[in-house]
């Protein structure tokens, strides 16, 4: 089966933006104008494509990341039909709440290019913010799109503003609004110096016009500004500009293409997704300015065999490498399995070599997905993305590659969970299920995690958010049939130490026979990140985890080598213990310099209850402190209500960083200990008429004031404990 359509006109893109910006509507607009649905479902009307749980119908937001594959042809061009001038799209709709972060997070990873939404009235907000970041760690080009404008108080400039001073100075005006609000007509180009308004059922039909006599003079010195932005990056367009000859459309296309794929140039668009203007003008702008596949540099990896660091073509010829990006439950099919494949092919049926677990799995069968519905296909080819079915054992991040040729790809990190809760199924036949659809849920989210309290045996789950484990008890409920009982969300507290320390324990016992010998040195000290030179990796006596770094300095033999990952293992068991009120503690690096061993009575046991009691002695003087989640908040809230807001974030040990207006709003930009957050929307709403609004999302991790402190420790019955000042 030959490839459908040449790589140069495949778009992998993402639809990113805060929760209520209008994303899942863009995207709704972008499948009815490709032909992929012949109705525009509307999120109000719980009719949409891309939010097809039952629960993102119910809540009208987006909660799992959507994937979509569909064709476009630029909406200028007269014959609209002509196969050779079509483009692939895939396009991946992203959730906006915080609590589904993570969707974002490994959306944009295996993405070439995203449209960042904008509300028109609101401007940038906090999650766009998040959703920036990511893109910028990930080096995704963007276009902005400011959504909304027919809404009142929608004002393009203050919008563009915000982009400007809190995301990037990089973003340029590509459109400006023809009109506003209710007198919203259509959007003016600042490239080709054209109007369009948008006609016909559902605005299908894209009208080019002249330019309205009072927008001509803005236009015109938007545009120069434009131009002058883009031969920056040409060195002889550069030249001929300031000699006065300005280079023509097309010229300037690829220039700006180029600055575009480099991030050096974000282009900002407008209109509004819910009343048809604009839509069919970003689709043209994704096939003018954003990457394919071949606009990009090899996707880079290292070796399993060898530790070297190697690179993958974006080629079909290349060996075939793909990363995991999603896994998703599927009630009729089983576990699907999403994945981006970088280079190479790979058909229905043929085995696939797992590089982070070293495992072989037969591909059963490969579908190309559009949301909830799928479509079988016999082979899928480099730079695309879709799911495989009966893959079993791969986990999201790992790298699928050809077996001759191995690669283990950079993976995804997640954020931690922030907040905890327990639950209990009601029946013995609901304990059964709850564990499989706990197993199936985690593997699917990875900022889901389940664990168990050792002391009480209850099962608590932790996640990102309220809304998030709300949503995860509900999917239990509908797709398991597990009925539980959950407690109350608790806050996801952590535990660190603030300077080095070292002890030293002699775990020594006889009991008649074969006695227990084990005696170890630690030092322990705050970890710090590590700055690895290019193509270099970790020295072999450091081994690096998620917040945990252990180092061997053992030297001369003084504990044999098989006795190391014991000393390792009893470190991480006393860390995931706590010291100060038993919460796990994180970002320590702890090295073991010294010990002795006993020919006949050393084993790994007697190694591991040394490291654990090591461990404590270290702990009692490196100041062990209790660390919370700080989230970044903001309120939106009339004028007159102001002084309360803010004497009630103070009273909730926040700190308020600054104020702004938006509009006929104030906006208040805070950091407030998530512990004290909770039911604090209903606490907003009494307290402004219901008239304010907020979002928040996790910010950093700080130190617990010692009065606090205190009480957490009192309320999970910690005595207290001796540090050496």
């Amino acid at each position: 089966m030959a490839r459908a359509f040449p790589l140069h006109k495949l778009r992998n893109f993402g639809i990113v933006a805060h929760v209520d910006a209008g994303k899942t509507t863009t995207s709704e607009r972008v499948l009815f104008y490709t032909g992929m649905s012949h109705k525009i479902g509307e999120v109000h009307d719980g009719a949409t494509v891309t939010d097809w749980m039952e629960q993102e119908r119910e809540r009208g937001i987006t909660i799992t990341a959507a994937a979509i594959s569909c064709n476009w042809t630029p909406s200028l061009i007269a014959d609209r039909n002509d196969p050779e001038l079509k483009y692939t799209f895939n396009i991946i709709d992203t959730p906006g709440h915080i609590d589904f972060t993570a969707e974002v997070k490994r959306s944009m990873r295996v993405l070439d290019g995203a449209i960042v939404v904008f509300d028109g009235v609101a401007g940038v907000e906090p999650q766009s913010e998040t959703n920036w970041r990511y893109a910028d760690e990930a080096g995704v080009p963007r276009i902005c799109f400011i959504n909304k404008m027919d809404r009142t108080g929608a004002d393009f400039e203050r919008s563009y503003a915000s982009i400007i001073n809190r995301l990037s100075p990089k973003a340029v005006r590509y459109q400006i609004p023809w009109g506003s609000e209710e007198n919203l007509k259509g959007t003016v180009d600042l490239l080709k110096m054209k109007a369009y308004t948008f006609e016909g059922e559902m605005g299908m039909k894209v009208v080019e016009c002249e330019i309205p006599e009072e927008l001509k003079a803005t236009a015109q010195k938007y545009h120069d500004e434009l131009v002058e932005r883009i031969v920056e990056h040409d060195d002889a367009q550069m030249s001929a500009y300031l000699e006065g000859v300005i280079p023509s459309y097309e010229e300037l296309q690829k220039t700006l293409r180029k600055a575009v794929i480099a991030n050096e140039i974000f282009p900002v668009m407008t209109g509004s997704a819910l009343k048809n203007m604009g839509v069919q003008l970003v689709l043209d702008a994704v096939v003018d300015y954003l990457p394919s596949p071949v606009d990009l540099p090899p996707v880079k990896g290292i070796n399993p065999d060898t530790d070297a660091e190697e690179t993958r073509e974006p080629s079909d010829e290349a060996p075939f490498c793909a990363l995991a990006f999603k896994l998703q439950t599927d009630p009729f099919v089983g576990q699907l399995t999403f994945f981006r494949v970088y280079s190479g092919t790979i058909k229905a049926g043929s085995y696939l070599y797992n590089a982070s677990t070293g495992e072989k799995e037969r591909l059963g069968r490969i579908v190309r997905l559009q949301a909830d519905k799928r479509t079988e296909i016999e082979e899928v080819y480099a730079g695309e993305i879709a799911a495989g079915v009966g893959i079993k054992d791969v986990r999201t991040s790992n790298t699928l590659c050809a077996e001759d040729k191995p690669i283990i790809l950079e993976t995804i990190t997640f954020p931690e969970p922030v907040v905890a809760m327990r639950i209990e199924p009601k029946t013995k036949n609901d304990q059964e299920k709850m564990g499989m659809a706990m197993k199936k849920l985690s593997d699917e989210d990875p900022t889901f995690k389940v664990s168990t309290d050792e002391e009480t045996l209850e099962t608590i789950i932790a996640g990102m958010g309220e809304l998030h484990l709300e949503i995860i008890v509900d999917r239990m409920k509908r797709e398991f049939g597990v009925e539980a009982n959950v407690g109350k969300p608790q806050v996801a507290y952590r535990e660190t130490i603030q300077r080095p320390a070292e002890a030293e324990y002699k775990y020594v016992k006889q009991s008649g026979g074969k006695g227990q010998y084990g005696h170890v040195k630690l030092r322990i000290k705050p970890m710090e990140p590590l700055e690895l030179a290019e193509g270099k990796s970790l020295p072999k006596n450091i081994t690096r985890e998620d917040h945990y770094e252990f180092v061997n300095n053992i030297k001369g033999g003084a504990i044999p080598g098989e006795f190391i990952p014991a000393v390792m293992k009893g470190c991480k068991e006393a860390m995931a213990r706590g010291f100060v009120a038993g919460y796990k503690m994180e970002d320590i690096s702890v090295e073991l310099f010294d010990g002795s061993y006993h020919e006949v009575d050393s084993s790994e046991i007697a190694f591991r209850l040394a490291a654990i009691h090591a461990f404590k002695e270290a702990a009692k003087s490196a100041g062990a402190v209790l660390l919370e989640p700080i989230m970044k908040v903001e309120v939106t809230t009339p004028e007159k209500f102001m002084g309360d807001v803010n004497g009630n974030i103070s009273s909730k040990r926040g700190l308020v960083e600054g104020m702004d207006d938006r509009g006929m709003v104030r906006v208040v930009h805070a950091k407030v200990p998530l512990s004290e957050m909770f039911g604090y929307t209903t606490a907003l709403r009494s307290m402004t008429e219901g008239r304010a609004s907020m979002t928040m999302e996790f910010d950093h991790y700080d130190v617990v004031p010692p009065n606090v402190s205190l009480e957490i420790r009192k309320m999970r019955g910690v005595k207290d404990i001796e540090t050496e000042e």
